[in-house]
């Protein structure tokens, strides 16, 4: 009897460990848009007409010292509870590094290159999970709350998986930081869950991610042109079906000019051990289709992590 306590006790401790061991998605906090344009903290530009709004981060953290100390303040909740965390700061200053080198940045044929904040962002932050979060700060009499709303978005796919809401207890203190925290210390490892349960579905089933194929003007073939008695866009999609996780991907759009494939499972990592995100994967196929029998010139083209855009024909 003693020998069948023992053993199973040892196999619950070693379950225990196994789980506090599983591998933990990484995590970048910030700010929504939302609070960045209420706050001022944005940029205006024209778009063939219509005015848009993007959030200035950089200035953000610059002019708003409650910024940093609750984004610092998630941080650290984030972090005693086992999750890896890039640091939305460092990850400005590379993107500083970069901005004049991606300013002069065009194709051959003289198309620039599109990316919004967030999604120069989760480029170089590399983050599994982007944590966006608003908040507002409510005064009645001496005491005050904080109201907010955390959502948990897979940085790929933009996809929510995970969300609370709510308002903490009116409090004396003063500290945007404290309040923030004593009103999600409630809803934080609910959602903690959530986001582990999707990471772990990742790793069973593949990271999603969009890959879209299109052609310059300029080449004479395209997606219906035939190599060795089959359509190319048939080719391709034989192509992804045997390189994606359990041969899952959707084809939502298919002409003789493009392709669009979402829900597109990748596997996490390649043979050895690197994260692989939609550019790996697509340089994958850039060069099954430059090679023969196709020898078709292509460029590979990103947004984000989570998008890739192969245009054939040019580079």
């Amino acid at each position: 009897m003693k020998k069948i306590i023992s053993i199973t006790l040892s196999f619950v401790l070693l379950s225990a460990l196994a789980f506090g061991q599983a591998k933990k998605p990484t995590i970048m906090v910030v700010p929504s848009d939302n609070w960045c344009i209420t706050n001022g903290f944005f940029l205006e530009f024209d778009n063939q007409g219509t005015k848009v709004k993007i959030p200035d981060y950089k200035r953000a953290f610059q002019e708003n010292s409650d910024l940093n100390l609750v984004i610092s303040s998630l941080n650290d909740m984030m972090s005693e509870r086992g999750f890896p965390l890039k640091n939305m700061e460092s990850a400005i200053k590379t993107l500083e590094a970069e901005a004049a080198e991606n300013n002069m940045l065009t194709s051959k044929s003289g198309a620039g290159v599109s990316e919004s904040p967030v999604d120069a962002l989760k480029r170089v932050a590399k983050a599994d999970i982007i944590m966006q979060l608003t908040w507002t700060v409510n005064t009645t009499g001496p005491k005050k709350s904080i109201t907010f709303n955390l959502q948990g978005l897979d940085s790929y796919t933009d996809k929510q998986i995970a969300g609370a809401q709510g308002t903490g207890a009116p409090s004396f203190s003063a500290e945007i930081a404290v309040l923030l925290q004593e009103a999600v210390t409630t809803h934080i490892d609910n959602f903690n869950s959530k986001l582990q349960l999707h990471f772990e579905d990742m790793f069973a089933n593949g990271r999603e991610i969009i890959i879209r194929i299109k052609k310059f003007d300029s080449w004479s073939e395209d997606l219906e042109s035939e190599f060795d008695g089959k359509e190319l866009s048939a080719i391709i999609e034989d192509w992804m079906a045997a390189n994606t996780v359990k041969g899952r991907f959707s084809t939502t759009d298919a002409t003789e000019n493009m392709m669009l494939f979402e829900q597109v499972r990748i596997p996490m990592f390649d043979d050895s051990g690197k994260a692989i995100d939609a550019r790996g994967f697509a340089k994958n196929l850039q060069k099954f289709l430059k090679e023969p029998p196709y020898s078709i010139t292509n460029k590979l083209m990103m947004k984000g992590l989570g998008q890739a855009v192969i245009v054939l024909g040019e580079k």
